[in-house]
């Protein structure tokens, strides 16, 4: 959405000051693009690190890496032979579109805006803060649905509860975006996230295998701490600013007024998704746990790799959880007549993948190329020994990791694409230093999301702004921006107190995911 359209008050200096950075902002180029000028930047820089004979000693191997030129013969044949196959090979691609399949038919049956519906309506007044919080962090598998559905609802439900309208939407949006790095539950963006690490773990480890769950008590911890966070900037410092709100409690008419009441059809659906939710995860339970059956076990290994091929399973549970809760619902709703709706609800959900698609041909080409050129483990050593020599502690290393990603993120949206770029360097140099790959994830994850809530260059800041001029008609970008400030300076606090914490007491970040990385021991942990 443009934001040019959007009419800016002129007196705060803050406004206009941000109004500079947007304009600066929007002059970037299409994330497409910047990887494409980082594939020329890297070509000419391995073939001078090539001529310079730069080289370095693994120390998990003992090896000699040596950056080779990306311009030579043999590398642009592989380029253009291999460029089908290291788009497909891209570790994130296969796993993402997998359980997009099933999310597809959970989102457009309806059955993602049913449970937002329901689970705001029946918020006790007297909670109104923490349980919309919560929710807003758990709406984070909704993708998109949650900013559409749950953040005009909110509004509706303060407004009418005698609150500001415009407090639902702060406390809303502060958990679907200032909160993104947490969840209570792991989903897509687990997956998609932690796919991206893994092919960045391989440089140093190349048996290194990803689990999905490897950042589950870390997001966790998220949810669960910055709901009284949440609640009392909200209560406290936003609310006093906004003063009392004296406006109608339906200013959008009867329709939206309307917005989240769940039909008996819906109510039907909603029984229907729980059974198949049960099912999917009573089908799970007994291929891991059932005596003398359990093909998610593997009996021939030792210790915590047992569970690996259940880690490697979830991929499929998260597709058959989405895709057997989404049609049940769509069947009983009304939304899905036939197995046609749901095969072409899967098909629209692949074309709005598209644009991802485009992303991904550009980062996993990138991502290959440097791999090839040797640059990653020579970095990462040179790097790892240039830290060992200022003798830095583990958590001043992430806290840097964070504040450089809360810094990108201001500039670029998307988390993935900026996680392509830094993760071939970062994951594998902190590996060399001891820090595992999910602690590298974790801290990354946190950073990015701390000004998700503040950057007009945001996707989802736009709809944010008009959901907000439905109720005050002059509310501005810097009014906006004031408003969700105070949620960015607390959760920047807790983040870095949480990454610290995690990785000074060497906590686990996720079920068999430690902080800490073992280079004699490699991914077997």
């Amino acid at each position: 959405m443009d934001l040019t359209g959007l009419s800016l008050k002129k007196k705060p200096a803050k406004s206009s000051l941000l109004d500079t950075i947007a304009r600066v902002g929007d002059r970037l180029p299409d994330p497409v693009l910047i990887f494409g000028f980082l594939i020329i930047v890297l070509m000419i820089l391995s073939a001078w690190a090539e001529g310079t004979g730069w080289s370095a000693v693994n120390p998990l191997s003992g090896a000699t890496v040596q950056a080779e030129s990306l311009l030579s013969l043999e590398n642009i044949r592989r380029l253009l032979v291999e460029m089908p196959t290291t788009m497909t090979a891209f570790p994130p691609l296969g796993l993402v579109l997998v359980v997009m399949l099933g999310a597809a038919v959970a989102e457009r049956s309806g059955l993602f805006a049913a449970l937002l519906g329901g689970a705001v309506r029946r918020v006790p007044r007297s909670a109104l803060t923490p349980c919309i919080f919560v929710l807003g962090v758990l709406s984070h598998h909704a993708s998109d649905a949650a900013y559409v559905v749950m953040i005009p609802l909110t509004a509706l439900v303060y407004a009418q509860a005698g609150r500001h309208p415009l407090l639902g939407i702060a406390v809303a949006y502060a958990g679907i975006s200032g909160a993104f790095a947490g969840n209570y539950i792991p989903g897509q963006f687990d997956v998609l996230m932690l796919g991206i690490t893994e092919a960045a773990a391989k440089i140093i480890d190349p048996n290194f295998v990803m689990n999905p769950l490897g950042n589950w008590w870390f997001t966790l911890s998220i949810g669960i701490v910055f709901t009284p966070i949440a609640w009392w900037v909200a209560d406290k410092v936003v609310e006093p600013r906004l003063g009392k709100w004296t406006g109608s409690s339906s200013p959008l008419g009867e329709e939206e007024a309307s917005l989240g009441q769940i039909t008996p059809d819906q109510k039907r659906g909603l029984r229907h998704a729980g059974v198949a939710f049960l099912a999917v995860v009573g089908l799970f339970a007994a291929l891991t746990l059932w005596p003398g059956f359990a093909p998610l076990i593997d009996t021939e290994a030792v210790g915590p790799a047992q569970m690996t091929p259940f880690y490697k399973a979830l991929i499929a549970g998260f597709f058959l959880l989405f895709l057997a809760t989404g049609w049940a619902f769509g069947r009983a709703a009304g939304t899905i007549k036939t197995h046609h709706d749901a095969i072409s609800m899967m098909g629209n959900g692949m074309r709005d993948m598209a644009p991802y698609l485009v992303l991904i041909f550009a980062a996993a080409h990138f991502i290959a190329m440097f791999s090839w050129s040797g640059l990653g483990p020579v970095l990462a050593i040179k790097g790892a020994e240039l830290l060992q020599g200022l003798n830095l502690p583990k958590p001043a290393m992430l806290t840097g990791l964070l504040l450089m990603s809360s810094g990108l993120d201001i500039v670029i949206g998307s988390a993935s694409a900026k996680w392509s770029a830094l993760a071939p360097i970062v994951v594998p140099m902190l590996m060399l230093l001891g820090i595992s790959p999910e602690m590298t994830t974790a801290a990354y994850r946190m950073g990015d999301s701390i000004f998700n809530i503040v950057t007009p260059l945001a996707s989802n800041f736009p709809l944010v702004l008009i959901m907000c001029r439905r109720w005050v008609p002059d509310f501005g970008i810097g009014s906006l921006i004031a408003m969700m400030i105070p949620f960015s300076i607390a959760f920047m606090v807790a983040g870095l107190s949480l990454v610290m914490i995690w990785v000074g007491f060497d906590l686990p970040v996720g079920p068999h995911a430690p902080a800490s990385y073992t280079i004699a021991h490699g991914s077997v942990r």
